[in-house]
Protein backbone atom coordinates (compact mmCIF):
# COMPACT_ATOMS: atom_id res chain seq x y z
CA UNK A 1 0.00 0.00 0.00
CA UNK A 2 2.88 2.34 0.75
CA UNK A 3 4.31 1.80 -2.74
CA UNK A 4 0.91 2.52 -4.26
CA UNK A 5 0.70 5.73 -2.25
CA UNK A 6 4.15 6.80 -3.45
CA UNK A 7 3.19 6.00 -7.05
CA UNK A 8 0.03 8.07 -6.72
CA UNK A 9 2.00 10.97 -5.30
CA UNK A 10 4.54 10.68 -8.11
CA UNK A 11 1.71 10.92 -10.66
CA UNK A 12 0.30 13.91 -8.79
CA UNK A 13 3.70 15.62 -8.85
CA UNK A 14 4.19 14.84 -12.53
CA UNK A 15 0.88 16.47 -13.44
CA UNK A 16 1.67 19.62 -11.47
CA UNK A 17 5.16 19.80 -12.94
CA UNK A 18 3.63 19.70 -16.41
CA UNK A 19 1.12 22.44 -15.56
CA UNK A 20 3.78 24.69 -14.05
CA UNK A 21 6.11 24.00 -16.96
CA UNK A 22 3.41 25.45 -19.24
CA UNK A 23 3.26 28.57 -17.07
CA UNK A 24 7.06 28.83 -17.14
CA UNK A 25 7.08 28.50 -20.94
CA UNK A 26 4.53 31.30 -21.18
CA UNK A 27 6.65 33.49 -18.92
CA UNK A 28 9.74 32.61 -20.94
CA UNK A 29 8.07 33.98 -24.07
CA UNK A 30 7.38 37.24 -22.26
CA UNK A 31 10.54 37.65 -20.18
CA UNK A 32 13.09 35.35 -21.81
CA UNK A 33 12.31 36.40 -25.39
CA UNK A 34 10.92 39.92 -25.08
CA UNK A 35 12.13 41.18 -21.68
CA UNK A 36 8.60 41.89 -20.39
CA UNK A 37 8.35 41.79 -16.60
CA UNK A 38 4.90 40.26 -16.07
CA UNK A 39 4.14 39.97 -12.36
CA UNK A 40 0.48 39.16 -12.94
CA UNK A 41 0.73 35.51 -14.00
CA UNK A 42 -1.96 34.56 -11.48
CA UNK A 43 -4.49 36.76 -13.30
CA UNK A 44 -4.15 34.98 -16.65
CA UNK A 45 -4.01 31.64 -14.86
CA UNK A 46 -7.36 32.50 -13.25
CA UNK A 47 -8.94 33.68 -16.50
CA UNK A 48 -8.05 30.39 -18.19
CA UNK A 49 -9.22 28.26 -15.28
CA UNK A 50 -12.61 29.95 -14.91
CA UNK A 51 -13.24 30.21 -18.65
CA UNK A 52 -12.77 26.48 -19.14
CA UNK A 53 -14.83 25.76 -16.00
CA UNK A 54 -17.73 27.89 -17.26
CA UNK A 55 -17.68 26.30 -20.71
CA UNK A 56 -17.48 22.67 -19.60
CA UNK A 57 -19.24 22.47 -16.23
CA UNK A 58 -22.89 21.32 -15.85
CA UNK A 59 -25.72 23.72 -15.17
CA UNK A 60 -25.88 25.35 -11.75
CA UNK A 61 -28.45 27.85 -10.52
CA UNK A 62 -27.29 31.39 -9.90
CA UNK A 63 -24.24 31.55 -12.14
CA UNK A 64 -23.17 31.55 -15.76
CA UNK A 65 -22.33 28.16 -17.17
CA UNK A 66 -23.96 24.84 -17.82
CA UNK A 67 -22.75 24.62 -21.41
CA UNK A 68 -21.23 21.15 -20.82
CA UNK A 69 -18.91 21.46 -23.80
CA UNK A 70 -16.04 18.98 -24.34
CA UNK A 71 -12.92 19.64 -22.30
CA UNK A 72 -10.81 20.50 -25.35
CA UNK A 73 -13.27 23.27 -26.26
CA UNK A 74 -12.80 24.65 -22.76
CA UNK A 75 -9.02 24.53 -23.13
CA UNK A 76 -9.12 26.35 -26.45
CA UNK A 77 -11.54 28.85 -24.92
CA UNK A 78 -9.17 29.40 -22.00
CA UNK A 79 -6.34 30.39 -24.35
CA UNK A 80 -8.61 32.70 -26.35
CA UNK A 81 -9.98 34.36 -23.20
CA UNK A 82 -6.51 34.89 -21.72
CA UNK A 83 -5.29 36.33 -25.03
CA UNK A 84 -8.30 38.66 -25.25
CA UNK A 85 -7.67 39.90 -21.71
CA UNK A 86 -3.96 40.31 -22.46
CA UNK A 87 -4.57 42.50 -25.52
CA UNK A 88 -5.95 45.65 -23.81
CA UNK A 89 -3.64 45.15 -20.83
CA UNK A 90 -0.67 44.95 -23.16
CA UNK A 91 -1.79 47.95 -25.21
CA UNK A 92 -1.82 50.06 -22.05
CA UNK A 93 0.91 48.59 -19.86
CA UNK A 94 3.62 47.76 -22.39
CA UNK A 95 4.31 51.47 -22.83
CA UNK A 96 5.79 51.52 -19.34
CA UNK A 97 9.30 50.63 -18.24
CA UNK A 98 9.88 47.17 -16.83
CA UNK A 99 9.42 48.22 -13.19
CA UNK A 100 6.20 50.09 -13.96
CA UNK A 101 4.98 47.14 -16.04
CA UNK A 102 5.53 44.84 -13.06
CA UNK A 103 3.49 47.12 -10.80
CA UNK A 104 0.71 47.48 -13.37
CA UNK A 105 0.52 43.71 -14.00
CA UNK A 106 0.29 43.03 -10.26
CA UNK A 107 -2.59 45.48 -10.06
CA UNK A 108 -4.39 43.85 -12.98
CA UNK A 109 -3.99 40.40 -11.45
CA UNK A 110 -5.43 41.65 -8.14
CA UNK A 111 -8.39 43.22 -9.97
CA UNK A 112 -9.09 39.89 -11.69
CA UNK A 113 -8.81 38.01 -8.39
CA UNK A 114 -11.17 40.39 -6.59
CA UNK A 115 -13.72 40.26 -9.42
CA UNK A 116 -13.61 36.46 -9.32
CA UNK A 117 -14.04 36.47 -5.55
CA UNK A 118 -17.02 38.84 -5.55
CA UNK A 119 -18.90 38.18 -8.81
CA UNK A 120 -21.51 35.55 -7.94
CA UNK A 121 -23.29 35.36 -11.31
CA UNK A 122 -20.09 34.82 -13.26
CA UNK A 123 -17.76 32.81 -11.01
CA UNK A 124 -19.99 31.82 -8.06
CA UNK A 125 -17.87 34.18 -5.92
CA UNK A 126 -15.96 32.59 -3.04
CA UNK A 127 -17.68 29.21 -3.47
CA UNK A 128 -16.07 28.73 -6.86
CA UNK A 129 -17.08 26.29 -9.58
CA UNK A 130 -17.29 22.56 -8.98
CA UNK A 131 -18.12 19.44 -11.01
CA UNK A 132 -15.62 20.38 -13.71
CA UNK A 133 -15.18 17.30 -15.90
CA UNK A 134 -11.78 15.66 -16.03
CA UNK A 135 -10.73 13.72 -19.14
CA UNK A 136 -10.87 9.99 -18.37
CA UNK A 137 -12.22 10.87 -14.95
CA UNK A 138 -14.54 7.86 -14.95
CA UNK A 139 -11.57 5.46 -14.83
CA UNK A 140 -10.25 4.06 -11.53
CA UNK A 141 -8.18 6.57 -9.57
CA UNK A 142 -4.69 5.44 -10.58
CA UNK A 143 -5.61 4.91 -14.22
CA UNK A 144 -7.31 8.31 -14.27
CA UNK A 145 -4.17 9.95 -12.88
CA UNK A 146 -1.98 8.20 -15.45
CA UNK A 147 -4.26 9.20 -18.31
CA UNK A 148 -4.33 12.84 -17.23
CA UNK A 149 -0.55 12.86 -16.82
CA UNK A 150 -0.24 11.58 -20.39
CA UNK A 151 -2.54 14.37 -21.62
CA UNK A 152 -0.62 17.06 -19.73
CA UNK A 153 2.69 15.68 -21.03
CA UNK A 154 1.36 15.71 -24.61
CA UNK A 155 0.09 19.28 -24.29
CA UNK A 156 3.42 20.37 -22.80
CA UNK A 157 5.38 18.60 -25.55
CA UNK A 158 3.35 20.26 -28.32
CA UNK A 159 3.66 23.66 -26.62
CA UNK A 160 7.41 23.18 -26.23
CA UNK A 161 7.84 22.28 -29.90
CA UNK A 162 5.86 25.31 -31.04
CA UNK A 163 7.66 27.74 -28.73
CA UNK A 164 11.06 26.27 -29.59
CA UNK A 165 10.29 26.60 -33.28
CA UNK A 166 9.45 30.26 -32.79
CA UNK A 167 12.60 30.74 -30.72
CA UNK A 168 14.77 29.51 -33.60
CA UNK A 169 12.73 31.29 -36.28
CA UNK A 170 13.28 34.89 -37.46
CA UNK A 171 10.54 35.97 -35.02
CA UNK A 172 12.59 34.69 -32.08
CA UNK A 173 15.75 36.40 -33.29
CA UNK A 174 13.84 39.63 -33.76
CA UNK A 175 12.38 39.43 -30.24
CA UNK A 176 15.81 38.90 -28.71
CA UNK A 177 17.14 41.82 -30.73
CA UNK A 178 14.38 44.05 -29.35
CA UNK A 179 15.06 42.76 -25.84
CA UNK A 180 18.82 43.36 -26.05
CA UNK A 181 18.85 46.69 -27.92
CA UNK A 182 15.53 48.38 -28.49
CA UNK A 183 17.03 51.46 -30.15
CA UNK A 184 18.91 49.39 -32.71
CA UNK A 185 15.77 47.37 -33.47
CA UNK A 186 13.79 50.58 -34.02
CA UNK A 187 16.52 51.89 -36.29
CA UNK A 188 16.14 48.73 -38.39
CA UNK A 189 12.43 49.47 -38.84
CA UNK A 190 11.00 46.99 -36.34
CA UNK A 191 7.63 47.78 -34.77
CA UNK A 192 8.74 47.27 -31.18
CA UNK A 193 5.37 47.88 -29.51
CA UNK A 194 3.52 45.51 -31.82
CA UNK A 195 6.07 42.72 -31.41
CA UNK A 196 6.09 43.06 -27.63
CA UNK A 197 2.31 42.86 -27.66
CA UNK A 198 2.55 39.65 -29.67
CA UNK A 199 4.87 38.08 -27.10
CA UNK A 200 2.66 39.25 -24.24
CA UNK A 201 -0.45 37.73 -25.83
CA UNK A 202 1.23 34.42 -26.76
CA UNK A 203 2.66 33.98 -23.28
CA UNK A 204 -0.64 34.85 -21.61
CA UNK A 205 -2.47 32.29 -23.77
CA UNK A 206 -0.17 29.54 -22.46
CA UNK A 207 -0.77 30.73 -18.90
CA UNK A 208 -4.51 30.50 -19.50
CA UNK A 209 -4.09 26.96 -20.78
CA UNK A 210 -2.15 26.08 -17.64
CA UNK A 211 -5.04 27.39 -15.55
CA UNK A 212 -7.52 25.26 -17.49
CA UNK A 213 -5.43 22.12 -16.98
CA UNK A 214 -5.27 22.89 -13.27
CA UNK A 215 -9.05 23.37 -12.97
CA UNK A 216 -9.88 20.14 -14.79
CA UNK A 217 -7.37 18.17 -12.75
CA UNK A 218 -8.85 19.36 -9.45
CA UNK A 219 -12.41 19.20 -10.87
CA UNK A 220 -13.05 22.55 -9.18
CA UNK A 221 -11.66 26.06 -9.00
CA UNK A 222 -11.96 28.59 -6.17
CA UNK A 223 -10.37 31.99 -5.52
CA UNK A 224 -8.09 30.37 -2.91
CA UNK A 225 -6.38 28.42 -5.71
CA UNK A 226 -5.28 31.69 -7.32
CA UNK A 227 -2.64 32.53 -4.76
CA UNK A 228 -0.01 34.94 -6.20
CA UNK A 229 2.57 33.18 -4.06
CA UNK A 230 2.03 29.91 -5.91
CA UNK A 231 0.74 31.12 -9.27
CA UNK A 232 3.23 33.97 -9.81
CA UNK A 233 6.20 33.87 -7.44
CA UNK A 234 6.96 30.16 -7.90
CA UNK A 235 6.77 30.47 -11.69
CA UNK A 236 9.35 33.25 -11.65
CA UNK A 237 11.61 31.14 -9.45
CA UNK A 238 11.25 28.23 -11.87
CA UNK A 239 12.26 30.32 -14.86
CA UNK A 240 15.18 32.05 -13.14
CA UNK A 241 16.49 28.78 -11.73
CA UNK A 242 16.09 26.82 -14.96
CA UNK A 243 17.46 29.52 -17.25
CA UNK A 244 15.67 32.50 -18.73
CA UNK A 245 15.58 32.37 -22.53
CA UNK A 246 15.91 28.59 -22.63
CA UNK A 247 12.71 26.56 -23.05
CA UNK A 248 14.30 23.39 -21.73
CA UNK A 249 15.56 25.39 -18.77
CA UNK A 250 12.02 26.60 -18.03
CA UNK A 251 10.78 22.99 -17.92
CA UNK A 252 13.74 21.86 -15.83
CA UNK A 253 13.20 24.72 -13.39
CA UNK A 254 9.54 23.74 -13.01
CA UNK A 255 10.54 20.16 -12.19
CA UNK A 256 13.22 21.12 -9.66
CA UNK A 257 11.27 23.82 -7.83
CA UNK A 258 8.00 21.90 -7.63
CA UNK A 259 9.80 18.78 -6.41
CA UNK A 260 11.45 20.75 -3.60
CA UNK A 261 8.16 22.52 -2.83
CA UNK A 262 6.24 19.22 -2.59
CA UNK A 263 8.87 17.14 -0.77
CA UNK A 264 9.38 19.86 1.82
CA UNK A 265 5.63 19.82 2.48
CA UNK A 266 5.77 16.08 3.14
CA UNK A 267 8.69 16.60 5.53
CA UNK A 268 6.99 19.38 7.50
CA UNK A 269 3.76 17.37 7.78
CA UNK A 270 5.65 14.70 9.73
CA UNK A 271 6.42 17.13 12.56
CA UNK A 272 4.18 17.52 15.64
CA UNK A 273 1.15 19.72 15.08
CA UNK A 274 2.49 22.67 17.08
CA UNK A 275 5.61 22.75 14.89
CA UNK A 276 4.11 21.71 11.55
CA UNK A 277 2.35 25.02 10.95
CA UNK A 278 5.45 27.07 11.71
CA UNK A 279 7.69 24.71 9.76
CA UNK A 280 5.74 25.34 6.56
CA UNK A 281 7.57 28.64 6.27
CA UNK A 282 10.73 26.59 5.83
CA UNK A 283 9.47 25.84 2.32
CA UNK A 284 9.66 29.52 1.47
CA UNK A 285 13.09 29.72 3.06
CA UNK A 286 14.37 26.77 1.00
CA UNK A 287 13.08 28.21 -2.25
CA UNK A 288 14.48 31.64 -1.42
CA UNK A 289 17.84 30.17 -0.41
CA UNK A 290 18.02 28.15 -3.62
CA UNK A 291 17.29 31.28 -5.63
CA UNK A 292 20.02 33.21 -3.84
CA UNK A 293 22.55 30.45 -4.46
CA UNK A 294 21.66 30.29 -8.15
CA UNK A 295 21.88 34.06 -8.54
CA UNK A 296 25.22 34.07 -6.73
CA UNK A 297 26.99 31.16 -8.42
CA UNK A 298 25.07 30.64 -11.67
CA UNK A 299 23.05 33.77 -12.53
CA UNK A 300 22.33 32.50 -16.05
CA UNK A 301 20.42 29.50 -14.61
CA UNK A 302 20.96 25.76 -14.81
CA UNK A 303 20.50 25.78 -18.60
CA UNK A 304 21.62 29.18 -19.95
CA UNK A 305 20.13 30.75 -23.03
CA UNK A 306 21.77 29.21 -26.11
CA UNK A 307 23.85 31.60 -28.16
CA UNK A 308 23.47 31.13 -31.88
CA UNK A 309 27.10 32.03 -32.54
CA UNK A 310 28.47 29.24 -30.35
CA UNK A 311 28.01 26.48 -32.92
CA UNK A 312 29.56 28.51 -35.69
CA UNK A 313 32.59 29.36 -33.58
CA UNK A 314 32.97 25.72 -32.53
CA UNK A 315 32.83 24.59 -36.15
CA UNK A 316 35.40 27.17 -37.18
CA UNK A 317 37.78 26.15 -34.43
CA UNK A 318 37.42 22.45 -35.29
CA UNK A 319 38.17 23.13 -38.95
CA UNK A 320 41.25 25.13 -38.08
Amino acid sequence: MELIGLANYALFMGIFIGIYALLALGLNIQWGFAGLFNAGIAGFFAVGAYTSAILTSPHADGRLGGFELPFYVGWIGSMIAAALIAWPIGKICLRFRSDYLAIASIGVAEIIRLVIKSEAELTNSARGITNIPRPFGDLPYVESQMAYLAIVALVLFVAYLLVERQFNAPWGRMMRAIRDNELAARAMGKNVEYRRLEAFIFGSALMGLGGALFAHFNRSITPEAIDPMVATFLVWIMLILGGSGNNRGAILGAAVVWTIWSVSEIATDQLPQEYAVKAKYIRLFLIGLMLQLVLRFRPEGLLPEPLRGDHRSDDASSKS
